[in-house]
């Protein structure tokens, strides 16, 4: 079979019985394509060990438009990829190269950047409370740090998914999984100024105040893009006179950290961050190190009584 007609195969297993989302799709099929690109349509039969060798050769020097070459990280979601679809392959009976028999490149751990409290109450106090769209600024930064939110999960937010009473709601994060989320007392003050101020009636929580207006009954035109998100916060974090780089990740870092600082489980904050593996949550782990130093001095003892 060739590989073009296996991939298509493949992309609509992923959305019909894996009910991946479309944009893991969108992923998998440009992943995909750069074999394509290097290879030609060749049959699945033909992907073997030193065919790979090669393509990773060429990754390892394709160029984007902001770097010389490919990050080992990005280069290990091509094989990832890969990977997947040979196990496909594998399941549907098509001659293949077994999955094993790909390796993902060794990287480095990224150092993981998070706000301490006086940092995160210098950035929530720069946003205008006094005007619609700063109250909707306050109201993003509280909700980030409170609950973990990652950026793409925050602007799918309608105003009926949030319960602010309850100051709970589930959200259907990464593969499609749901978790629970929790939001504090004053994130749930913040949110509920903010769309009390509101004066219009779409279904987004998050609405931006700028740029053109479309005919859209849905309201959905109205709604805040992740990039405008990004920009909120690190614009916020400059003016709070923060040099180091800000983004809505680093506020779900943050929330993260400061679960384990206060005594967390390691399981409990994977489940709350709706991590699928705990190896994703152990980089949070460096943070404990200072509670460490005091569980040493508060727990051994200095000196052995004879």
């Amino acid at each position: 079979m060739l590989f073009t007609k296996a991939k298509t195969d493949f992309l609509e297993y992923l959305e019909i019985e894996q009910n991946r989302s479309q944009k893991t799709i969108a992923n998998y099929d440009h992943y995909l394509t750069r074999l394509i690109d290097f290879a030609g349509d060749i049959k699945v039969s033909d992907i073997n060990s030193e065919l790979i060798r090669k393509w990773r050769l060429w990754l390892n020097r394709l160029g984007t438009n902001t770097s010389d070459e490919l990050g080992k990280v990005t280069q290990n979601y091509h094989l990832i990829a890969l990977r997947s679809f040979l196990k496909f392959c594998a399941k549907r009976d098509i001659p293949a190269l077994a999955p094993d028999k790909i390796e993902l490149a060794r990287t480095h751990r990224k150092q993981v950047t998070f706000l301490n409290e006086e940092e995160l109450n210098r950035v929530f106090a720069q946003p205008d409370i006094e005007t619609i769209g700063g109250l909707r600024d306050r109201a993003i930064l509280e909700l980030l740090f409170s609950s973990g939110l990652r950026v793409s999960e925050l602007v799918g937010l309608d105003r009926d998914h949030i319960n602010l009473k309850r100051r709970e709601f589930m959200v259907r994060g990464k593969g499609q999984k749901d978790r629970p989320i929790f939001i504090s007392p004053e994130a749930a003050k913040w949110i509920e100024r903010y769309i009390d101020k509101r004066e219009d009636t779409t279904k987004p929580l998050f609405i931006r105040y700028s740029g053109k207006k479309e005919v859209d009954r849905s309201g959905n035109y109205h709604r805040l893009t992740a990039r405008s998100v990004q920009r909120i916060v690190a614009r916020n974090a400059l003016l709070a006179g923060i040099t180091k780089h800000v983004s809505p990740h680093t506020l779900r870092h943050s929330y993260a950290t400061d679960l384990l600082m206060n005594g967390a489980d390691l399981r409990s904050v994977q489940a709350l961050l709706g991590h699928s593996n705990i190896s994703t949550t152990q980089i949070y782990t460096h943070v404990t190190d200072p509670h460490l130093k005091s569980v040493h001095e508060k727990f051994h003892r200095s000196t052995i009584n004879e």
